[in-house]
């Protein structure tokens, strides 16, 4: 079968899309490479919490349930995506890990790792942003004789119980993950820069509230800044209380823990890598889609060096919060529009040439009509 659009990821990104291609009418089919199609929500830690209320946390067509100014939780985030899937019967490919993607003509060439192969006349990448965390080589990491970890490794405090931990990086997760840890553990925030937070609460209402009004959540107000943290008055009150306190970034890794500024060393049973993820995008190696540097070539997430391909949940697609459950219906939206105009114009040029052809073929025949016959003697 020729798909009208294969989107390749069931998570948040995926099922954005898979909305906004069934209300078009085309034919699509999601290829997930888990068992359900939740995404990367249910591999995060534990007590993870969206910074952003529920009011600001659903997908195109379906309210996040329950009080809109709570902050849900990582369970409720995957039952929400499970039910998601389930309520618009968006048509999933589960267990279905791609493994490349050519070109057939003007259409794309889809092969799993099964060995199953689909074609369709353009493809959706909405693997989103958290396939592959970012591990930054430490120097010194090759004689740290105890536990470094990523966050995407890391569930629950119980296993630091007692422990030195540092924790490297300057986001919420490194934030929250810091917080709760401190409970139990003797926590440090390892970074370049001071923290810079914002109250989760301005005059009452959620930070996001205000970001909404005045149009900034729709821009890259940011720039090529990271996030600002949105802490909790708790957080607030327990960074102020250094549980977790924040030093500047280490020199280096030791055998036995951390060589601080100065060459300070000290004993750490733990260092958890708080350092964010990148696109995970092999499969898409056999087309020209990347940059020298390894960058994806689009603008708002049509690719610019592909004709059909397309992409949702990227980090800033089109505005600061693209790669988030706030934000990703909105390009979904807007790619799923560019794509059936694409796939209109392709239909309109396909019948020009037939037409072409037709005209050529009533040409030629006329021709033939006209030319004496030879009659074999």
């Amino acid at each position: 079968m020729l798909y009208d659009a294969l989107v390749i990821g069931a998570g948040q990104a995926g099922l954005s899309a898979g909305y906004y291609l069934q209300q078009s009418g085309l034919s699509f089919l999601i290829l997930e490479a888990g068992g359900e199609p939740a995404g990367s929500w249910p591999h995060f830690y534990d007590s993870l919490k969206l910074n952003t209320p529920a009011r600001f946390s659903s997908l195109p067509g379906l309210p996040f349930p329950g009080d809109p100014r709570r902050y849900p939780l990582r369970d409720e985030v995957v039952g929400y995506l499970r039910a998601y899937a389930t309520l618009f019967r968006l048509p999933i490919a589960t267990c279905t890990r791609v493994r490349s993607v050519s070109r057939l003509g003007r259409s794309f060439r889809v092969q799993t790792e099964d060995g199953r192969t689909y074609t369709a006349r353009t493809l959706v990448a909405a693997t989103g942003f958290f396939g592959r965390p970012y591990r930054p080589r430490l120097p010194g990491q090759e004689l740290f004789a105890g536990q470094l970890l990523h966050t995407a490794e890391y569930r629950r405090p119980e296993p630091f119980v007692g422990k030195r931990v540092v924790i490297v990086g300057a986001g919420n997760g490194a934030v929250q993950i810091g917080v709760e840890l401190a409970s139990v553990a003797n926590v440090t925030l390892a970074t370049r820069a001071p923290i810079r937070t914002l109250p989760q609460r301005l005059l009452g209402q959620d930070v996001h509230l205000w970001l909404s009004l005045t149009g900034l959540d729709d821009t890259q107000w940011l720039g090529n800044r990271t996030a600002p943290v949105y802490v909790s008055a708790p957080e607030r009150a327990a960074l102020r209380a250094g549980a977790p306190d924040r030093r500047p970034m280490f020199e280096r890794l030791s055998e036995r823990g951390v060589v601080w500024a100065h060459g300070e060393g000290e004993t750490v049973d733990a260092v958890v890598l708080a350092t964010g993820y990148r696109p995970s995008l092999p499969f898409l190696a056999g087309v020209d889609a990347f940059d020298a540097e390894g960058g994806v070539l689009h603008q708002l997430g049509v690719s610019t060096s592909v004709p059909g391909l397309y992409y949702v949940g990227l980090p800033r697609q089109s505005s600061a919060a693209s790669a988030t459950l706030r934000g990703v219906g909105v390009d979904a939206r807007r790619i799923t529009a560019h794509l059936a105009a694409y796939l209109e114009a392709q239909a309109a040029a396909a019948n020009r040439r037939s037409e072409r052809r037709r005209v050529a073929r009533r040409g030629l025949m006329a021709l033939a009509a006209t030319l004496p016959l030879h009659h074999a003697l």
